[in-house]
């Protein structure tokens, strides 16, 4: 410990006692892309003991602009990002423990996912799954730190049940799909800085130094070289989460079928795991070419679509954005 944390435990604020608690301390990360990449690299860095990784998309070359922990081979082999991810990570920290998770974020699992954590880091690109973890994280009592970044844009905020306001009293209005990445882009510095504002919160909380923590939402644009910070006002008395305790997206029907708006993509949940195996048989005697990796099998359809398929029984539609279409290719290939 010494010599790997030497220069982190020199900075009086975490010293050996922060430290320790550092490397005593679990963390969830959902989403692994430009964000979670970042993040995943400080946590690791700096010895959290326990850190989960949690994403359901697979490497692509487009992500080789920003998300830093992949490489072309693994956009060739189109891996999931969390085995990939894991695969770097291990070798940077061979001591803590890596827990990689090839799965969508939903109701059905979050309360799995989140349980003997002490905070999660946002690493998602959109607020459908943000909300979804603010409620899982002020139902356990678990601080729950946010981030963005889109086109120059960046922003970061930390949530801590009874001591601050969640997500949904200080976003209140938030679109479910906004702007992201896949639709007006993002340059890879914004990232960098996002994340960096994610990771530092995390750490104070941590090496229990909450009190030091940002009371307020920071937002910066580095093209136009502007910067902000709104402070948090008192919790929004009617708030459904932190208030009236409801949660509401831990409530009703989870979304078997998930337009992933900028990508030109429809997700169906599927009703079980698949033997990719077998269906890799199915595909090829559809007249087929299946490329496959142990996680995933992809193949291009005659119409020019691209047809994935998980392991955990999630299957992509992609190259379009009609529902209807996509529903008829999943039906055709896959079944009702």
């Amino acid at each position: 410990m010494q010599e790997r944390y030497s220069r982190q435990m020199l900075f009086q604020p975490i010293g050996e006692i922060g430290q320790r608690k550092i490397m005593n301390s679990s963390v969830l990360i959902v989403g692994m892309g430009a964000l979670g990449t970042v993040l995943a690299n400080h946590m690791v860095r700096a010895g959290v003991g326990r850190v989960r990784i949690v994403d359901r998309d697979f490497v692509e070359m487009s992500n080789l602009q920003r998300q830093l922990l992949y490489d072309e081979e693994d956009a060739s082999n189109a891996y999931p990002k969390v085995v990939a991810a894991e695969k770097k990570l291990r070798k940077v920290n061979s001591s803590i423990v890596i827990e990689a998770v090839v799965s969508d974020v939903t109701g059905a699992n979050i309360e799995e996912l989140i349980n003997g954590m002490d905070l999660v880091l946002d690493g998602t690109d959109n607020f459908r799954t943000r909300y979804l973890l603010n409620d899982a994280c002020f139902r356990s009592g678990i601080p729950f730190i946010y981030g963005g970044a889109v086109g120059s844009r960046g922003m970061s905020a930390v949530f801590v049940p009874g001591v601050t306001p969640c997500l949904r009293c200080f976003i209140q209005s938030a679109d479910t799909a906004g702007e992201t990445c896949d639709m007006i882009g993002v340059i890879a510095p914004v990232v960098d800085i996002a994340a960096s504002y994610e990771a530092v919160e995390a750490l104070k909380l941590l090496a229990d130094d909450g009190t030091s923590c940002r009371n307020g939402l920071v937002t910066f644009d580095l093209w136009q070289n502007r910067y902000y910070e709104m402070k948090f006002g008192e919790p929004d008395r009617n708030c459904p989460c932190c208030q009236l305790k409801v949660y509401p997206a831990l409530q009703g029907h989870e979304e078997d079928i998930l337009t992933m708006c900028g990508r030109d993509s429809v997700q169906f949940a599927g009703s079980g795991p698949l033997d990719l195996d077998v269906w890799q048989g199915r595909l090829e005697g559809a007249s087929l070419e299946v490329k496959a990796n142990p996680y995933l099998l992809r193949t291009v359809l005659p119409g020019g679509e691209r047809l994935v398929l998980f392991a955990d029984g999630r299957v992509l539609v992609q190259g379009l954005d009609d529902f209807a279409r996509a529903r008829t290719l999943y039906d055709r290939y896959v079944g009702a």
